[in-house]
This record gives C-alpha cells, sequence and structure tokens, in this order.
C-alpha cells in the first residue's frame, strides 16, 4: 500500500500535501487500498437465561428407627459410625446407614437462607429443593460440611 504522494486532490482539485489520508477540503479519501471496510453487522439482543444461586444445605443428623424396638431416633451426624443406645429400650447399635438394619426415616439440616431446621427424606439428595419456610432454593447435601 502505497501512501498520497501529494498533489491536487482527485475530487476537489485543492493541493493536499504528502501523507494525508483524505482531503482537507472535501473529505475524499485520497488511497484506494484505505477503502471503509464494510460494516458490521450487530445481533439482535438476546437475553441470557438468570441462574439462580442454589447454596448446599448439609445434613446436620439424621431419624432412624431403632433395629429392636423400631421407634424413631433423632441421632445427631456427630455420631454416625459409632456406638449408639436407644433412649427407650436401651439397646446399643452402631449407626451404620449402609447396614440394611438401621431403617433411615429422614435427615436433617439447616436453612442457609432463613436458618430454620428441616426435616427431608432421602430421596431429596442432591436434589435443587425449595425451603418449606422463606421458600429459597437450596441443595440437599448429605456430607459433611468443609470448613
Amino acid at each position: 500500500m502505497t501512501s498520497w504522494p501529494g498533489g491536487p486532490c482527485p475530487s476537489c482539485g485543492e493541493d493536499v500535501p504528502a501523507n494525508v489520508i483524505r482531503c482537507r477540503e472535501c473529505g475524499k479519501l485520497l488511497n484506494d487500498d484505505l477503502q471503509e471496510p464494510t460494516p458490521v453487522e450487530i445481533p439482535e439482543y438476546q437475553a441470557l437465561p438468570e441462574v439462580t444461586v442454589c447454596p448446599s444445605a448439609f445434613t446436620t443428623g439424621v431419624y432412624v428407627l431403632c433395629p429392636v424396638c423400631d421407634r424413631e431416633l433423632r441421632i445427631n451426624n456427630k455420631y454416625r459410625n459409632q456406638n449408639v443406645r436407644c433412649k427407650f429400650c436401651e439397646a446399643s447399635f452402631v449407626l451404620d446407614l449402609s447396614q440394611p438394619m438401621i431403617e433411615l426415616q429422614s435427615f436433617l439440616t439447616n436453612c442457609p437462607h432463613c436458618e430454620k431446621e428441616l426435616r427431608a427424606a432421602p430421596k431429596y439428595l442432591n436434589q435443587k429443593v425449595e425451603c418449606k419456610f422463606c421458600h429459597e432454593p437450596l441443595l440437599f447435601n448429605d456430607s459433611i460440611k468443609q470448613n
């Protein structure tokens, strides 16, 4: 690409110095190699779908049936895989949820939004659910919260 050598403007005849891109008088582009590019087409605006934040609600305890007397017991997560005793019949057993003799009824958690205690069936684990008190979304998670 060569620059404008200087001389009269091809459009208006005005004397234009060398290395100028446009005529100062009429605005004519002096170098045909510098033709303006075709305008870029701006795409139509499309709104993105909203993404809702869904914090995890970690379980704090479980409700299980005593393997001896079949009464419901509320047990904190800190006693998982440990020997526990039924408060009704005094029977002792290991709270291991993988054992078929331990019948899991539900999990306990606190809503990360309103801090109220929730009780949820095992079928809701690892699913996005709504708090029954504040109606905010949460992901019900059965792992111990990492600090």
